[in-house]
C-alpha cells in the first residue's frame, strides 16, 4: 500500500484559472497536468484535490457548481472516476472562521491520519500562498507552480523564506519525484 501523496490544488494547478469558475463547460485542462498526474500515479502516489472555493461562501454559485466543475475535471484527466483518494472543497468565505479553507491543514492531517500517509513523502502543490502554507502547516512539502503565470513579489518572497520549491508547472516538479 502507497504511503505517498500529492495534494494538489485545482484552479491553476491542475485546470486553467479562471477567477470563481463554477462552469463545467469551461473547465480546461493545463497542458501537461495530465500526464504528469498519469506519471505520479505510475511511481505508486495517492492523488488528492484540495480546492478553496470562496465564491460558494461570497453567494457566487453553489456547492454543486464546485462539484460539477470537479467532475469535469476529474473525466477529461480520464484516469477514472476514483483517481483522487479524496476530495475536500472548502466554501468558507475569506472572512469566515477556517474550518477546510487553506492555509488551514485539517484536510491533508486527517487524510494523512485515514490513508496511513508518510508525511515526509507528502507535496502540497499550488499556485498560492495559502497552498504551500496549507503544506507547511500540515509538515508536508510545499510546490509552488507558476502554471504559466507571473508570481507577484510577495509569494516569491515567500517561497524563498521558506524554502518552497518553485517549478514552472506540474510537469517539471513531477519529473522530480521516485
Amino acid at each position: 500500500m502507497s504511503n505517498k501523496a500529492l495534494f494538489l490544488d485545482r484552479d491553476g494547478t491542475i485546470i486553467v484559472d479562471v477567477h470563481h469558475g463554477h462552469d463545467p463547460d469551461g473547465v480546461v485542462l493545463i497542458p501537461g497536468a495530465k500526464d504528469a498526474l498519469g506519471r505520479a500515479i505510475e511511481l505508486g502516489y495517492k492523488l488528492f484535490l484540495f480546492t478553496n472555493q470562496s465564491g460558494i461562501g461570497r453567494g457566487f454559485f453553489k456547492m454543486e457548481d464546485a462539484i460539477a466543475c470537479n467532475e469535469k475535471t476529474i473525466e477529461l484527466l480520464g484516469f477514472g472516476p476514483d483517481v483522487f483518494s479524496a476530495i475536500c472543497i472548502a466554501p468558507e468565505h475569506p472572512d469566515d472562521t477556517p474550518v477546510y479553507r487553506k492555509p488551514e491543514p485539517r484536510f491533508i492531517l486527517e487524510s494523512i491520519e485515514q490513508f496511513s500517509l508518510e508525511p515526509t513523502q507528502c507535496f502540497m502543490i499550488g499556485d498560492r500562498i495559502s497552498d504551500w502554507k496549507a503544506g507547511l502547516n500540515a509538515g508536508i512539502g510545499a510546490v509552488a507552480l507558476e502554471s504559466g503565470k507571473d508570481i507577484p513579489d510577495e509569494a516569491s518572497q515567500f517561497i524563498k523564506e521558506n524554502k518552497v520549491g518553485r517549478f514552472p508547472d506540474l510537469t517539471a516538479f513531477v519529473a522530480t519525484l521516485v
